[in-house]
Parts: structure tokens; sequence; C-alpha cells
């Protein structure tokens, strides 16, 4: 008779997300993991597989659970200009913030521990990158179609200034102890969609 799992494998692979993103990737031992979830690593492999594919899921979970939130951000009716600035707002006080400081972003930390190794992880964070940049060009292209946006400003290559700015802001809020630093930078970016 099959053995029956003891635990939730749902809630597992959430803590696995949050010690994979407090600790990242290297620091975070397959010891560590079983202990912090509280899973034999017998059971853990047989739910997950390896550290890697486990890490992998983490990070398909965490972008599974952010993007749907920056869609509904900046897709929502109405002016879009708001809505971009307010997710600019929002990741520059997630970055200054005590927690920012701890895990930072952890599809910006893959990008900087993974990425240049790592061809899944890769994917994974281009394809991230990519829908970010895509919402914010949408946003932005309603903007001008709006009269909100000045007709001579490029929607894709703002976007993409501000993707880069978010994920600079990601960054430098993590290892700054300076919140003023990720501030004025997005306040600098924002005034160019002016």
């Amino acid at each position: 008779m099959a053995r029956t799992k003891e635990f939730d494998p749902d809630a597992a692979l959430q803590s696995a997300l949050e010690l994979f993103w407090r600790r990242g990737y290297e620091a975070t031992s397959m010891s560590d993991l079983v202990e912090h979830l509280g899973i034999g690593r017998a059971s853990l492999y047989a739910t997950f597989g390896s550290k890697h594919e486990l890490y992998l899921k983490a990070m398909d979970r965490y972008t599974g659970t952010r993007d749907p939130l920056l869609l509904a951000e900046l897709s929502q009716p109405g002016p879009a200009l708001p809505a971009v600035r307010a997710v600019v707002r929002r990741f520059t006080a997630e970055a200054a913030s005590p927690e920012g400081r701890l895990n930072g972003c952890f599809v910006t930390n893959a990008a900087a521990e993974l990425a240049p190794h790592d061809p899944a992880a890769a994917r994974r964070v281009e394809s991230s990158w990519g829908h970010l940049e895509t919402l914010l060009h949408s946003a932005l292209l309603r903007a001008r179609a709006q009269g909100e946006l000045p007709g001579d400003r490029d929607p894709r290559a703002l976007a993409r200034m501000l993707l880069v700015l978010l994920q600079g802001v990601r960054v430098v809020g993590k290892a700054s102890d300076d919140p003023g630093r990720v501030r004025d930078a997005a306040e600098q970016a924002l005034a160019l969609l002016d």
C-alpha cells in the first residue's frame, strides 16, 4: 500500500520559495531545505525533484503570483500614466523597505546569481522581464493614445527604460542603506513621462 504524503506540497513550495528568496540558490543547501520545510530528503526529492528543479518551481510560483497583480495594476480602465507611476513608486518603496533590503526581488536575484550560466533560470528571467516590459509598453501606448503622454515619446523605449530602472532599483535597494538613492532615481525617470 502506497504511503500518503504527510505534508502539503503547496505549503512546502511556498516555504522553499521564501528560503531561496532570502538566501539565494547557492547559499541554500538541500539540508537547509529539509530542515526549513520539515520534510524528509526522500520526500522532498520525490515531490519536487532536485534542488534546481525545486528552485525553478519556486521561481515559477513567484512570477505566477506577481505577474497577475502587475497586469491588474497596469491594465485598469481610465488614465494609464497614474498606474505606471504607481507601479514604479511601489517597486521603489518595496526596494527601500527593510524586507526589500533583506530579500530583494526573486527574479532580479536569479538574474544576478544564475542567469549567466543557467539557461533554465535565464529563460524565466527573460520571460518575466518580457512580460513586465509588455505591460508597461501597453500602458504607455494607451497613455499616448489618450493624450497623457506627448506624441513624440516612444512607448517601447520608455517601457524598456522603466524595466531597466525597476531592476536596478531592486539591486541598489538591496545593497544600499540610503532609500533616497532609489527614490530620487525613480522620480527622475518618471519625469521623462511628463
